[in-house]
């Protein structure tokens, strides 16, 4: 039986197929496992493993919370955190959805796709490694070293299903041990980096609405650029402005809508992104959500 059950309300039009989707990227998944109307979650919340059952019904999630004893006020506050992130509640999407009701380029897809939401991973810790992990490489392989990476530093479930690590899970990591499993050299650096600067406190991943500083703590740290704190600071942070001009898919995305030969180049991604402030992040989702639908023409 569950330690702990708890419902939250979902809004209305509320779209879970997204959600799972998002979720169920990895067929194979070791940390998520997804059916329909259901996910299961494993993370490690102040130094305790927990495995999260989320029934999804049109307007509420009950999460059946399995810690294997009680939970820490720090693991509770981390939960409730986790939650807003892998429901993708962080971010309203009407807001934009107004915004951009008039936009001749991005509005047509937005509406189209009302309603799309910005999933996020179930921590800062957890998004920042992931952004490390895929960085330059296809998805099906980043796919396949995330599992690796979870298998290698994360801790499994008493149900079996297993935890994403924390940094001080990472932090025991040696660089051979990942780059015996097909890492690079410097995905390997830059991740242990990460994780021993988190654990002994150099570095915080605590959330804040300063994100100048959170951006300046990042990019300070060694093998992490512009593109990896953009990406953290949507799938992490929840920030609503994110600027992601460097992302290959988004320059693709504007080829397509703009019916040009080629894509923008960053610059030119960057002022193009810059219309839709203080919405960039909500413009960045449906952008890529517009490469999988038929492009039409407004």
């Amino acid at each position: 039986m569950p330690l702990q059950q708890i419902s939250i309300e979902l809004p209305e039009g509320y779209r879970s197929a997204d959600v799972m989707a998002f979720h169920g990227r990895d067929a194979e998944g070791v940390a998520e496992q997804v059916a329909p109307g259901r996910i299961r979650k494993g993370v490690v919340l102040d130094d305790i493993p927990v495995a999260l059952d989320i029934a999804l019904a049109p307007r509420r999630a009950t999460i059946d919370i399995d810690a294997g004893g009680a939970l820490t006020q720090r693991a509770s506050q981390l939960l409730d955190d986790a939650l807003l992130n892998i429901l993708g509640l962080r971010i309203d999407p009407e807001p934009f959805l107004r915004a951009s009701a008039g936009d001749p380029l991005l509005g047509p897809v937005v509406q189209r796709n009302a309603g799309l939401r910005i999933v996020q991973s179930a921590t800062i810790f957890e998004a920042l490694t992931w952004a490390i992990i895929g960085q330059q490489i296809n998805l099906n392989f980043a796919i396949a070293l995330r599992r690796t990476f979870i298998v290698q530093a994360g801790r499994q479930h008493a149900s079996g299903l297993w935890c994403y690590p924390e940094a001080a899970d990472v932090a025991k990591l040696s660089v051979e041990d990942l780059t015996t499993r097909k890492f690079s050299r410097s995905k390997a650096e830059t991740l242990l980096r990460l994780a021993q600067l988190v654990d002994d406190g150099a570095l915080s991943l605590e959330r804040s609405d300063d994100i100048e500083h959170v951006s300046a703590s990042l990019l300070a740290v060694k093998g992490i650029g512009p593109w990896t704190v953009n990406y953290a600071l949507l799938r992490g942070y929840g920030y609503p402005d994110c600027s992601l001009h460097g992302d290959v898919a988004i320059r693709a995305a504007f080829q397509r809508l703009l019916g040009e030969d080629s894509k923008p180049d960053m610059p030119r991604t960057e002022a193009l992104l810059a219309r839709y402030k203080p919405h960039r992040t909500m413009a960045a989702a449906h952008l890529w959500a517009s490469l999988n639908t038929p492009n039409e023409q407004s």
